[in-house]
């Protein structure tokens, strides 16, 4: 009990597709993917030189 399976993941990316839409979908990603870097950037103190 407690484990999420493959129908259960369908649903659940069914219900986020009814939800935002799937032009909105890849938006959200990389907004997601953009704070995930900030905020492992944030965490080691490194930052990386702008070209």
């Amino acid at each position: 009990m407690g484990r999420i399976g493959l129908p259960e993941l369908l649903v659940i990316l069914v219900i986020i597709l009814l939800l935002f839409g799937a032009n909105r979908i890849p938006q959200i990603a990389r907004s997601i993917a953009e704070g995930i870097k900030e905020f492992k950037k944030a965490i080691t103190g490194k930052e990386k030189k702008e070209k």
